[in-house]
C-alpha cells in the first residue's frame, strides 16, 4: 500500500480479523456484509472501501437487510450511551416534544407495516426533514421499502467506514 493510505485504513487492514469483524459489526449489523467487506482486504483506498461496501450491500438478501436493520435504533430514541446513535441522530436532539411524539407514533406505524424500524441516513437531517421522510415512505410496498432502505443503509456504512479509514471510532 502506497503511504497516501489513511492510517485508519492501514489498521483497519492489517488488523487481525476478530478486531476487523468487530470493528464492521459496529458499522452494519448484517454477517453477510461484513464477511464481503472483511474477505475483500486490503483495501488501497476509502474508496475501494466504499466500492466494497456498495457491492456487498447490493448482495443483501432481504433476511440479510433485516439482520442489517436490527442494529439501528428508531429516530428519536438512539440507545443509551451510544455516542454513534446519537451523533448520526443529533438532528432530534432540539426536537419540540410535539415532534418527539409525532415521530414515536410515525415510527410505531411504520414499524407496524414494514416488521422492522424507520431507516434513513439521519445524519445532517433535521427532526423535521427526518419526519417529512417518514411520512412520504410510509405509504410504499414492502418492495419499494426494502430497496429505500438498501440505499440508506448504504450511506449510513460509507459514513461509518470513512470514520475508520480516518483512523476514528466507527
Amino acid at each position: 500500500m502506497s503511504s497516501s493510505t489513511p492510517q485508519g485504513l492501514t489498521r483497519f487492514n492489517t488488523a487481525d480479523a476478530g478486531e476487523a469483524q468487530a470493528a464492521l459489526h459496529e458499522v452494519c449489523a448484517s454477517r453477510a456484509w461484513g464477511s464481503s467487506i472483511l474477505a475483500r482486504r486490503p483495501y488501497a483506498t476509502a474508496d475501494a472501501l466504499f466500492a466494497a461496501s456498495d457491492a456487498a450491500m447490493a448482495e443483501l438478501t432481504a433476511d440479510d437487510l433485516a439482520e442489517a436493520m436490527a442494529g439501528h435504533p428508531p429516530i428519536g430514541r438512539p440507545k443509551p450511551g451510544d455516542a454513534t446513535s446519537n451523533r448520526e441522530q443529533s438532528g432530534m436532539a432540539g426536537a419540540s416534544d410535539e415532534l418527539r411524539t409525532e415521530m414515536l407514533e410515525l415510527n410505531l406505524s411504520y414499524q407496524e407495516k414494514f416488521g422492522h424500524v424507520f431507516l434513513i441516513c439521519a445524519s445532517g437531517r433535521t427532526g423535521e426533514q427526518m419526519r417529512d421522510a417518514i411520512r412520504n415512505r410510509i405509504d410504499n410496498t414492502l418492495e419499494q421499502e426494502r430497496e429505500i432502505v438498501r440505499v440508506e443503509l448504504g450511506k449510513i456504512n460509507r459514513i461509518r467506514l470513512n470514520r475508520i479509514a480516518e483512523g476514528e471510532p466507527a
